[in-house]
């Protein structure tokens, strides 16, 4: 387990380092999100998910949706370590013609299993997702992650209400709750609190965590693939812009790009 954790944890610097690289060259993009969502995307990417890069559309994989489209970063750093496409085809981020969009396009990148950015949405698409695999009689399973700031959107809660009713438990989702938005603290601009309360009423299973500490990763998605009859939402509490000191829990790091000097610094912290 320990060879494991370190493995994972090497990933997640690994994708942390090209976030910071292709958002510098790019000069637009979203690090903090990114950045607080990157231990949870290394554990699906590299020991929960069954995927191939070698056949994209291999039907017997599971799928992952980024409802919080705008973090598409960190979606690409794990979508070029595993091998979808080639590292040095990060640096096109947002770039003219470039397959690596603001946000994800399932049209162009392969990997990419739903176009996300409009925020609410990417949750539905997940359920939708997990209902034709189950009718199909398959045994994937369907992930999800949305921000903590999207969950103020009532297309959340309709869906919530529906992967309960349909007992979707070949559905986990995780909530990358790092308290911050683009207009301020979430408790601020629109409080969500009480999540564990609110999910549970609407009928999912409910598990809380450090959304950095990969052993407690690893054990809630084993816990939801063992959960029975309803779907699962992992709580996960996050920094925002984690490994990357002076982007940790600062707002004005929601949508901007570090300049020179500061993927530099950065690089040099996440060395």
């Amino acid at each position: 387990m320990e060879e494991k954790i370190r493995d994972l944890q090497q990933r997640a610097k690994a994708m942390r380092r090209h976030i910071i690289t292709m958002l510098g060259e790019a000069g637009s993009g979203h690090p903090g999100g990114s950045l607080s969502a990157a231990d949870i995307v290394s554990v699906l990417y590299f020991d929960t998910m069954k995927l191939d890069p070698e056949k994209p559309d291999w039907p017997e994989r599971d799928r992952f949706v980024l409802s919080k489209g705008h973090a598409a970063p960190v979606l690409y750093a794990a979508l070029a370590e595993k091998g979808f496409f080639p590292k040095e085809e990060l640096m096109t981020l947002r770039k003219l013609g470039s397959r690596l969009q603001g946000h994800p396009d399932m049209k162009k990148l392969p990997g990419v299993e739903m176009s996300t950015g409009s925020l609410g949405q990417g949750l539905s698409t997940a359920i939708g997702m997990a209902l034709g695999l189950r009718l199909g009689g398959g045994q994937q399973r369907v992930y999800a992650l949305l921000g903590d700031g999207e969950v103020q959107e009532g297309q959340i809660w309709e869906a919530a209400m529906a992967a309960s009713h349909f007992k979707l438990d070949n559905l986990t989702a995780f909530l990358d709750y790092n308290n911050l938005q683009i207009d301020g603290p979430v408790d601020v601009v629109m409080d969500v609190a009480p999540l564990n309360d609110k999910w549970r009423s609407f009928g999912w299973h409910i598990l809380q965590i450090d959304g950095h500490d990969m052993a407690q990763i690893l054990q809630a998605l084993k816990e939801a693939q063992a959960t029975k009859g309803k779907p699962t939402m992992i709580i996960a509490k996050t920094i925002k812009g984690k490994g990357v000191s002076f982007m940790e829990n600062q707002v004005g790091w929601h949508g901007n790009a570090p300049k020179p000097e500061q993927v530099e610094q950065a690089l040099q912290e996440l060395a």
